[in-house]
């Protein structure tokens, strides 16, 4: 049964992967640039998302992983509140002004340039910018629940088993 699960996991993962794959230009192997010098693009937020303001962002794509399952961008808004839906799971750095963060549980959190925060996806946040922000934004796809369990149980082996937690 377990075999069956994994197969079914690995096959719906190749098949999602496989169009992508397919229809991608050539993959880049090193893509280097400064920050300041990419060209932002409108990225209008859900206007449903919108609590306060009129906040306008805008978004240059840097790179993205040759299976599309990771994304480097970077992003910044003007003033204004609105909630975010984490589709993908994100690792920001604040490289310019400064964000209010409120998550789904409650917790606040102010970044600033310099500072790194992680969103897992599927997860709401609230954003404050009272001026301005800029992020570099480093996405990536969660792996469906079936297959994180087998690469789990990969690590788990690879670990040593019982030995490898007990240590």
């Amino acid at each position: 049964m377990v075999w069956k699960l994994m197969f079914a996991s690995v096959t719906a993962f190749a098949a999602r992967a496989v169009p992508v794959a397919v229809a991608s230009s050539p993959a880049k192997n090193f893509v280097a640039g400064a920050a300041g010098d990419m060209e932002l693009k409108p990225s209008p937020i859900e206007p449903t998302w919108i609590i306060a303001g009129a906040p306008i962002a805008r978004l240059a794509e840097h790179s993205r992983g040759q299976d599309d399952a990771a994304l480097t961008a970077v992003w910044d808004c003007t003033a204004g509140e609105f909630r975010w839906h984490f589709g993908w799971d994100e690792t920001v750095m604040i490289l310019e002004g400064e964000v209010h963060i409120t998550t789904e549980d409650g917790v606040e959190r102010v970044l600033g340039a310099g500072d790194v925060a992680y969103f897992a996806g599927g997860t709401w946040a609230t954003w404050r910018i009272d001026r301005y922000v800029r992020k570099v934004a480093f996405c990536r796809k969660p792996f469906p629940k079936p297959l994180t369990m087998v690469y789990r149980l990969r690590d788990f082996v690879r670990q040593g088993g019982a030995q490898g937690i007990a240590a």
